[in-house]
């Protein structure tokens, strides 16, 4: 009987570390999630980026890539999140390393970090929009 008060009480700590713990990671992970993928990071002012592909990803959580500058600087340049990149047409074999492109899009408020989200990419002549309703003419 002893033992099995114990057994009992055993499993029942568990289960409350556990929801702890899960508590914990979630109220973590959401302000991160929220300020990862929102636009609030990135500046209201629109900017041209042109240079040559270095990398293609596109891995969750949003496609990306990387783009280097003619100055050399390397950028990230955060696409649509997967199924806007499919919407736009773009997929992982449109582009490749040491193709020619330009972005036009959101670079980051601190403008020493070479990050920006992409509202259009041009390659090879054709646009992909990720953001249309965020074009400006």
């Amino acid at each position: 009987m002893h033992a099995m008060f114990f057994q009992r009480r055993a499993a029942g700590m568990r289960r409350t570390g556990a929801a702890l713990l899960g508590a914990a990671a979630l109220a973590l992970g959401v302000p991160l999630a929220q300020a990862h993928h929102g636009w609030s990071w990135a500046d209201g002012e629109q900017t041209t980026l042109d240079g040559t592909v270095h990398a293609v990803s596109m891995a969750p959580p949003h496609p990306m890539l990387q783009v280097k500058a003619a100055d050399g600087a390397l950028w990230q340049v955060d696409l649509g999140n997967p199924s806007q990149t499919e919407r736009s047409g773009f997929t992982g074999q449109t582009t490749k390393a040491g193709d020619a492109i330009r972005v036009l899009g959101n670079r980051h408020k601190d403008h020493a970090r070479l990050h920006m989200k992409a509202v259009r990419i041009t390659v090879g002549g054709t646009h992909y929009d990720m953001y249309p309703e965020r074009l400006r003419n």
